[in-house]
């Protein structure tokens, strides 16, 4: 081995030692900043983590960006055919956003709602039509129309982002139309992101990370105890609207998150490759 390849290899070590070092708190704290495109995403898809970073004394946020009332006017009959599944009315959103503050307070973390309208609300600029009024159409590509929204998005969050925190996005696993908005929105801004896998799609959409990662990212797995587990199961079942969409009750919720849990060997970050820095100290000659 030459000495550059030492040094690379030396380099290298000292960057995953700090990356170490941050991520499991020691000498340390982080600041942790979750988008969620919806009221229920993080504590689907990352309930235990977050309450296992609040406990270790991480400063942990969730921001979520599709909690907009409806606008005006009527609603389009695919809306109406979930409000009824949900059991709410217009005011569905109201709901939604009182169920988020009590499960992001149950897992010890801070909360943030931006006034985006889910896509099932969300009407053309140009046209005026509903742009998601469909199964079909809510899992499909961010609409042309939405450019503005895109880009008005994307610079609110980063008008809020405090400068040295780590910010975690969707990876946009099954492809809804709102988690893609939420990863994109993020990506406009160049920070260094790290991401999630979107639960439950990951259940059945698992062999598409790698397709949706940057080229070299890194899994992390952070291992869970029994009360972050507990946590991840209340944190879920505070959104009482949404349970019936994917289980028949919370012990089926727990199952399946246990199982998950044991598949994977705790939950999973992706993040960006470990790089040496040109102000990480050299080694002695």
């Amino acid at each position: 081995m030459d000495d550059n390849t030492s040094l690379r290899l030396w380099q290298v070590g000292c960057a995953r030692a700090t990356r170490f070092r941050q991520i499991y708190g020691y000498n340390s704290t982080m600041e942790w900043i979750y988008l969620s495109p919806h009221p229920d995403d993080i504590a689907l898809s990352c309930g235990g983590l977050v309450r296992r970073q609040a406990q270790q004394g991480d400063a942990v946020s969730i921001w979520t960006i599709c909690t907009g009332d409806p606008p005006g006017g009527a609603i389009s009959p695919f809306a109406g055919q979930l409000h009824a599944r949900w059991g709410v009315d217009r005011r569905a959103m109201a709901a939604r956003r009182k169920e988020d503050r009590l499960s992001c307070a149950s897992l010890g973390a801070a909360h943030k709602h931006f006034s985006v309208p889910d896509c099932i609300y969300r009407r053309s600029p140009v046209s005026g039509k509903h742009l998601y009024d469909s199964e079909t159409t809510i899992f499909s590509a961010v609409h042309l129309d939405e450019t503005q929204l895109l880009a008005d998005l994307s610079a609110l969050i980063e008008k809020h982002l405090p400068p040295q925190a780590q910010l975690v996005c969707p990876l946009a696993l099954g492809g809804h139309v709102d988690h893609r908005l939420t990863r994109a929105a993020a990506e406009v801004l160049g920070n260094s992101l790290w991401y999630y896998a979107d639960y439950p799609y990951v259940l059945r959409n698992a062999e598409d990370i790698p397709r949706l990662l940057p080229p070299g990212w890194e899994r992390q797995v952070f291992e869970l105890s029994e009360a972050d587990l507990q946590a991840w199961v209340r944190s879920v079942a505070a959104h009482q609207s949404q349970i019936s969409t994917f289980w028949d009750d919370l012990g089926a919720l727990r199952s399946m998150l246990q199982a998950y849990i044991d598949q994977n060997g705790g939950a999973s970050l992706w993040q960006p490759p470990a790089e040496p820095t040109e102000d990480q100290p050299q080694p002695e000659s």
